[in-house]
């Protein structure tokens, strides 16, 4: 593995044949740009439920897994009524035809408790329960709440599908990774997975087992399926959740913990990596994958290292040079965040970024 990578590469980037680092990642990105050649698969499946005034928010997380991505890629996106005609304007201009596809859905719950669902937690958020009901044709779907950008290719964290036991039917990240700090084992009146509880903002699914299983639970001695046990434990515990359908899933995988597989933290990085020291070790090793913008911090002065990240994507131009467009501008704003602790780490927030823009340039250069 290439490590290290110089935050500044531009400035010798057309010396690579001198960077024996900057080789190796050139020839690794080129490996796997041949082998995604060579070993066709279907298309990537990402779901994202859109409600309010989260429009411009999905529009640069779908962009983020643009940029980077080498598989086709499916949007499925659940989002209110109002909203589809600015997604549809928007996604259509998108100039990656073939590449990129989407649908578009009506939010949707259970006629017989729509209201109640709809009201847990904050609006629309408990959709995402109900995606392996709804989505029937689709094997295998991540899904991410709005507020997610993607700083390498949705690829590797699909790739993680092929890493599930046979017992395992999804993958999420821990809730903290410092229990000093921890929620859910300092707060929760209901029962949680691990140590700290899982987060339910990156959420890789095997939806044909989670379709097929029979889940464990402490309402009866039977097991029951998906859309049999999510009311039941709504009604159970529905006076004790704080955050609505994410405490659902630590319940049910509380119950069932050999259904889960865990990401390390850098593939659900939040502020609660950072805005209190950095805990996230192996962020600081490899850099960020995926940032995840939970408390509104792209859209406040409170965290403005995330908040850097997120106009810097939503500012770039598709087929502009990601380098002096992308990367250069973003590390000049990240350094003047240095003021804050989560900017006294700021290279963690570029150091992937940094890698998956030279591989990016790998495979270009090898599809010449």
């Amino acid at each position: 593995r290439c490590k290290n990578l110089s935050v500044s590469f531009w400035n010798s980037y057309w010396m690579l044949p001198s960077d024996v680092c900057g080789m190796n990642c050139f020839w690794e990105a080129a490996f796997r740009y041949d082998y995604m050649k060579t070993h066709p698969s279907e298309k990537m499946h990402l779901a994202v439920v859109a409600c309010g005034e989260r429009l411009e928010e999905t529009v640069t997380m779908l962009r983020s897994a643009i940029i980077f991505s080498i598989k086709p890629l499916h949007f499925h996106i659940f989002a209110e009524d109002q909203l589809h005609e600015s997604f549809k304007d928007i996604l259509n201009e998108f100039p990656y035809e073939g590449k990129v596809n989407y649908t578009l859905y009506p939010i949707t719950f259970p006629s017989e408790s729509a209201a109640e669902w709809k009201k847990l937690f904050k609006p629309c958020a408990s959709q995402r329960l109900f995606l392996p009901l709804i989505l029937k044709n689709v094997d295998s779907l991540l899904y991410v709440d709005t507020d997610i950008l993607f700083l390498r290719p949705v690829d590797d964290i699909w790739s993680f599908l092929r890493k599930f036991n046979s017992t395992q039917i999804a993958a999420m990240a821990p809730e903290h990774e410092e229990p000093r700090i921890g929620w859910y084992n300092r707060f929760a009146r209901h029962p949680y997975y691990g140590v700290t509880g899982i987060n339910s903002g990156v959420m890789l699914m095997n939806m044909t087992r989670i379709r097929r299983k029979y889940f464990k639970n402490d309402m009866t001695t039977v097991r029951l399926q998906w859309g049999e046990i999510l009311m039941p434990l709504l009604k159970k515990y529905k006076l004790n959740i704080t955050w609505g359908d994410q405490d659902l899933l630590n319940i049910m995988f509380f119950h069932n913990p050999e259904s889960l597989y865990v990401f390390p933290c850098q593939w659900n990085y939040r502020p609660d990596h950072c805005i209190y020291g950095s805990n996230c070790k192996a962020a600081e090793e490899e850099g960020i994958f995926i940032l995840h913008g939970n408390r509104g911090v792209y859209h406040d002065d409170k965290q403005p290292t995330f908040r850097a990240v997120y106009e810097a994507i939503k500012n770039y131009s598709f087929g502009d040079d990601l380098v002096h467009s992308l990367l250069q501008p973003l590390e000049q704003e990240l350094q003047k965040t240095m003021h804050t602790y989560c900017g006294r780490v700021y290279k963690v927030f570029i150091k992937q970024l940094t890698k998956s823009i030279r591989d990016s340039y790998a495979r270009r250069s090898k599809g010449r």
